[in-house]
């Protein structure tokens, strides 16, 4: 590291409100150049920010400082996805200044809420695996853990989802509309990024083969930094972003000849590989760009590590007790290819040493059970795209199946199974199991997911190498899902057992003695209320749709698909609706649904649909007699959710037992006070396990049930015709009850439950969903009994905090210990 050249004292921006407020002032002025007179909210935002960014700034560059100083080893973590939302009162908070910057504001006349809401969303990420990794930065900075994110920075998000005609409607989300005042570009920081081309080998002077990959289209990465501080420290850890740029802006002679959109068409398809998340990956231009998406942010990642490693002058032949790198699902597994190439074809590594290393420096964390989620890429692309990384796949695989039929001789069609080429029809890498066998260590995120890792999907890997799958169950912030979206009963908490909670979730557990007392009670019920209100004011403003706070408040809200089983809650919606219908009395309930499905996943949108059809009904029905509501909530990201989660009464976790990895959401629910029903499946089991069976609605059959249930040929027909209830809200879907004006407009739901196999098994678990829900609408008669219930299942969250888990990857995984507590 360069010696600090001579300079003046700096500055130092204090966090009192005196020095906040001059700052705001200045930075308007300043920075934004804008009057106070005539300055808009959007304008005062950016002031804000960069006053926070500021306060950031030293404490980041003292702990970057202080990671080379003490050369501890680093942890990188990639991932296609951070689902980081907003970042000004997150980051007021992790300061512990968010009083000050309130008070500051107040007293300059300026509305803090209206401010906060010039803040886009960073629609960096889509769902549960971008929302997790940007838990994990916030715990690997509040306790110390040298850690780094990497990813892409989108210039669009997956889409902004509206409803239109009851449909979604998908419209590009521009986050970086007016910019992003927390990015630090990094112009400087550049590399090269190469597809396509040839491989072309020779012999060098000792006679050992070399390997080039020559005539290649090359890109550009360019790093943008995003600070990510811990809460109550001095440490302020690094997001690294990559944005594609061209190799070449602009190709004059082409705009000299007057072909203007020649002249620039190097640039726009150069830049179109960060342009957004998810291509369409339904054609094959946005599968090859997804690929290239892929290999782009490692490659970039790579070389960064790499350069960074490098100087502190140590042998290439040290990196892994100096360098841990997780991968976050399959999407970043050819890095285990990528510094292969690197190792062999740039230090001329032999194999057996290169692979020593690379083997010892990945981890792998799976996040999906079923064999078709598991991701794949077809040979011919590969060899269009990384025709050099295709040769060492295949020499990968090549030493891997010698050893395993050196484990296993004689079963060929074991052999098959575990090769990472899959060889049915056309040829595909298997890049799960590329990540298994590169990786020194593979985690599950939850018990019961690693448990059927090691007994169904990788069975056989598992056999081969029993030591290598672990568990490290998922975790959530505290920071951010109870301290900064719930701040009312983040203050009731700190009231009764103080702050240290924050850094320390175990701490909740002293809560379970106030689920007694009649007064915590009543305070803890009035803050659910009071988040209730502010949510039924959301929906009517977006929705125009009156709810009433008082009722039961039963949320759904992740990704559309089908294994999560929306429809089955449909299927709860219409059976109750009948029951109302029949003059049936029920505790009055707001069911409320957000999430978006992907674009080319028909069956996903028609679920959306048919939710919006159902709600149009009910909604409208003078026979529902108010008992009943059903809402979807458009655009559903980590904003919304910081509104919907704390007012939420009960948490639908509903899944097929053995399909969910492990959700997230059900934690930050249940953190914030909702009582779960769901199956046991991903960490519902754990949930109920530290809340208590008797504070959870666990119903439907279990993995093992799951299992026999398909081994014995399941016929969903046999339900439909036992039960009376189920072949009522059936048929109501199929003869278009819902959709009068185009009564085949649900056929597909029916058949897909019926015909077609119900292969989710909604059907079967039906019955004992719907009676678990009547075991809720009776629990929500009795106030007090579920208040009681609703703080138990907040001290039981103790076990879920990402914290835990970093701590558990730092031990058993990464093999790092935290810095000690850098200066604040």
């Amino acid at each position: 590291m360069k010696k600090p050249v001579a300079a003046l004292e700096l500055d130092h921006p204090t966090l009192d409100t005196p020095s906040i407020q001059r700052s705001l002032y200045n930075r308007l002025t300043y920075s934004i150049g804008k009057d106070p007179i005539t300055a808009t909210d959007r304008d005062w935002f950016y002031s804000a920010a960069a006053v926070l960014r500021e306060r950031m700034i030293e404490r980041w560059m003292e702990t970057m400082r202080s990671y080379y100083v003490q050369d501890r080893k680093r942890v990188y973590y990639l991932s296609m996805e951070f689902l980081m939302g907003r970042t000004m009162v997150n980051g007021m908070m992790n300061l512990c200044c968010d009083k000050e910057f309130r008070e500051a504001l107040v007293a300059m006349g300026l509305n803090v809420d209206h401010i906060r809401e010039m803040e886009q969303d960073a629609a960096l990420g889509n769902g549960g695996l971008g929302r997790l990794a940007a838990c994990f930065l916030d715990s690997m900075a509040t306790m110390g853990i040298p850690g780094y994110g990497y990813g892409i920075r989108y210039e669009y998000g997956m889409f902004h989802q509206t409803i239109e005609g009851g449909q979604q409607v998908e419209h590009p989300d521009n986050w970086l509309r007016y910019g992003n005042p927390w990015e630090f570009p990094r112009p400087e920081v550049l590399y090269q990024v190469k597809f396509g081309g040839r491989v072309v080998d020779y012999a060098d002077e000792h006679g050992r083969k070399n390997f080039q990959w020559v005539d290649t289209d090359d890109v550009m990465a360019m790093a943008y930094d995003y600070p990510i501080p811990g809460y109550d420290t001095g440490t302020v850890n690094n997001m690294r972003l990559w944005a594609a740029k061209s190799s070449r802006d602009f190709d004059l002679k082409y705009f000299n000849e007057g072909d203007y959109i020649r002249a620039v068409e190097d640039k726009n398809d150069s830049e179109n590989l960060s342009k957004v998340l998810y291509p369409d990956d339904t054609t094959e231009m946005g599968r090859e760009l997804r690929l290239k998406q892929q290999y782009f942010f490692v490659s970039a990642s790579l070389q960064d590590v790499l350069y960074r490693y490098a100087k502190s002058g140590t042998p290439v032949d040290g990196l892994p007790d100096k360098v841990a790198i997780q991968l976050n699902d399959t999407h970043p597994s050819i890095s285990v290819v990528e510094l292969m190439r690197i190792l062999i074809d740039h230090h001329h590594f032999d194999w057996a040493h290169a692979w020593d290393i690379t083997t010892r420096t990945f981890a792998y964390t799976n996040h999906t059970l079923m064999p078709e989620a598991l991701e794949t890429w077809p040979v011919a692309m590969f060899e269009r795209i990384l025709p050099r990384h295709l040769q060492i796949i295949y020499e990968i695989n090549y030493r891997f199946l010698k050893d395993v039929m050196h484990h296993y001789p004689g079963d060929p069609v074991l052999w098959q199974r575990m090769s990472l080429i899959d060889e049915a029809k056309d040829k595909r890498i298997r890049m799960a199991h590329l990540a298994i066998v590169g990786s020194h260590k593979v985690n599950g995120v939850a018990a019961i997911h690693t448990r059927l890792m090691k007994e169904t999907i990788f069975a056989d890997f598992h056999r081969l190498w029993p030591d290598k799958i672990v568990n490290m169950t998922n975790g959530v912030t505290p920071r951010r899902w109870l301290n900064q979206a719930n701040p009312a009963l983040s203050g009731l908490i700190t009231t009764h057992i103080g702050r240290d909670w924050l850094k320390d979730l175990d701490q909740l557990r002293r809560l379970a003695p106030l689920a007694g007392d009649a007064g915590f009670r009543d305070d803890f019920a009035r803050v659910k209320r009071n988040n209730k209100v502010r949510l039924a004011q959301v929906i009517a403003e977006r929705l125009g749709v009156r709810v009433d706070p008082d009722s039961l408040f039963d949320v759904q809200i992740k990704r559309i698909h089908e294994y999560k089983r929306q429809l089955l809650n449909v299927l709860h919606v219409i059976t109750l609706y009948n029951r109302i219908c029949a003059g049936g009395d029920a505790a009055p309930r707001t069911v409320i649904f957000g999430g978006k499905a992907a674009p080319g996943y028909r069956m996903a949108k028609l679920v959306i649909r048919l939710i919006n059809d159902v709600a149009d009904i009910v909604n409208n029905d003078p026979l529902v007699r108010g008992l009943l509501k059903v809402v979807f909530i458009p655009n559903y990201d980590v904003s919304n959710a910081e509104i919907i989660i704390p007012a939420a009464d009960l948490s639908q976790q509903i899944s097929t037992a053995g399909t969910e990895a492990s959700g997230t959401g059900n934690m930050k629910l249940a953190l914030n006070g909702a009582l779960t029903i769901g199956t046991l499946d991903g960490a519902n089991v754990e949930i109920r396990n530290e809340v208590g069976p008797e504070n959870i609605f666990i119903f439907g059959m279990t993995t093992d049930e799951v299992a026999a249930q398909y081994a014995a040929g399941y016929n969903p027909w046999l339900h439909y015709d036992d039960n009376a209830e189920l072949k009522q809200t059936l048929d109501m879907i199929r003869d278009g009850y819902f959709s009068p004006e185009d009564r085949n407009r649900y056929m597909p739901v029916f058949e897909t439950l019926t015909y077609h196999g119900d292969h989710y098994l909604l059907l079967a678990d039906y019955a004992s969903y719907i009676a678990c829900q009547e075991k809720v609408g009776q629990l929500y008669r009795d106030p007090a009994a579920w208040v009681r219930k609703s703080i138990l299942n907040v001290a039981g969250m103790g076990q879920f905090s990402s914290d835990r888990t970093i701590a558990q990857y730092a031990n058993t995984i990464w093999n790092v210990e935290p810095m000690p507590r850098a200066a604040e």
